[in-house]
């Protein structure tokens, strides 16, 4: 794998990270939320989308 393609992956991972972080956090301070696999399905969508931006963010900027 060339570098491009391991920092739009990583750029993907950040964002599921984040949004699962985020989905914690309401879990713990609201006490309401949905189960553990939609999280993890909604996950997958955030790192599809962020791997998509980064990489059409960065053919942009080159």
């Amino acid at each position: 794998m060339d570098r491009s393609t391991l920092d739009t992956l990583a750029w993907g991972a950040v964002g599921a990270l984040a949004f699962l972080v985020l989905a914690q956090g309401y879990r713990l301070f609201a006490g309401d939320g949905v189960g553990f696999l939609p999280l993890l399905g909604v996950a997958a969508v955030v790192f599809a989308a962020s791997t998509g931006v980064a990489h059409l963010a960065a053919t942009r900027l080159r």
